[in-house]
């Protein structure tokens, strides 16, 4: 069992693929707050009022000096249909193997009408500019998430 991350640990680096099959590492966000989000599936109703929910703060997330970043395990072609459909202005990553989701401690047992099975628990990750954690939501209440996200970025 890996220790769960606190803050103001380094954050696991990633690199994995985005929606247009481009690597996307944190090394290459430096400099930048990142808002790293993961969220269970793409086009479900409440991954869905999330990231929209990015989408219309990402020009004040933008000013706080922050880049979003959405990951889930679904793939490139799942990711490329939800951002078209929903505007999305940022890169969504595809955790296919779940290695980022696991190295963040956010890959958890579910249980959904009494069947257990593995994903991701809704989680967001403010990382600074050094690649340290500045701030940690689990179990993300969807409403109003963006707002307690750009309120850690300014802090």
């Amino acid at each position: 069992m890996t220790k769960e991350l606190a803050i103001g640990d380094q954050a696991p680096e990633l690199s994995i693929l985005d929606q247009d099959g481009k690597p996307v590492t944190l090394k290459s966000l430096k400099g930048k707050q990142v808002v790293l989000y993961f969220y269970p599936k793409d086009d479900t109703p409440g991954c869905t009022r999330e990231s929209c929910d990015f989408r219309d703060t990402e020009s004040q997330i933008m000013r706080a000096g922050g880049t979003i970043v959405g990951v889930s395990l679904d793939g490139q072609e799942s990711h490329q249909k939800f951002i078209k459909k929903f505007g999305l202005p940022f890169p969504l990553l595809s955790d296919e193997s779940a290695a980022v989701s696991k190295a963040y401690g956010v890959y958890k047992e579910k249980n959904m009408y009494g069947k257990k099975y593995w994903g991701i628990e809704r989680s967001t990750f403010v990382i600074d500019a050094e690649g340290k954690v500045k701030a940690i939501f689990r179990k993300v209440k969807v409403d109003g998430h963006a707002d307690e996200v750009l309120a850690a970025l300014k802090a």
